[in-house]
């Protein structure tokens, strides 16, 4: 039930951000790292990929679909995380210290989470709650 609700509420987080990247890219192409190539198709892709990612976590039809849409996101969660330190060392630069050590901390500690999170409520893993007998098989 736990697992259920987390998934549901993961995907609406996923469909909102995707919206977001489509509807106004401006935010997120500020953050990107100047490595990166073709910002404005890596931001409206990464939308496409977080619509596409939460419409298969809650489809109802295929395990293996919502076990491949939690892998998915875990993967896209992994590789904005230079976005997001890009983000933290830019802001943290500004006169005013931007958003500040009390959002950008807690964004970092989000990001690993966010990945589990991924994971187990696309039923991609079990940790930690296996029972001791699958985790030992494991």
């Amino acid at each position: 039930m736990i697992r259920s609700g987390l998934r549901v509420i993961l995907a609406l987080f996923y469909l909102v951000a995707g919206i977001f990247h489509l509807a106004a890219p401006e935010p997120f192409l500020s953050i990107m790292p100047s490595f990166i190539p073709a910002p404005e198709a890596v931001v409206a892709l990464t939308g496409v990929a977080e619509l596409a990612g939460s419409i298969a976590l809650i489809q109802p039809w295929s395990d293996t679909l919502c076990r491949w849409a939690g892998i998915g996101l875990a993967l896209y969660a992994l590789c904005v995380w230079p976005a997001n330190m890009n983000h933290f060392a830019l802001d943290m630069a500004k006169p005013d210290g931007g958003l500040g050590l009390g959002y950008h901390i807690p964004r970092m500690i989000a990001q690993p989470i966010l990945i589990w999170l991924a994971l187990w409520t696309g039923r991609a893993m079990d940790w930690p709650f296996a029972p001791a007998r699958k985790r030992d098989q494991i």
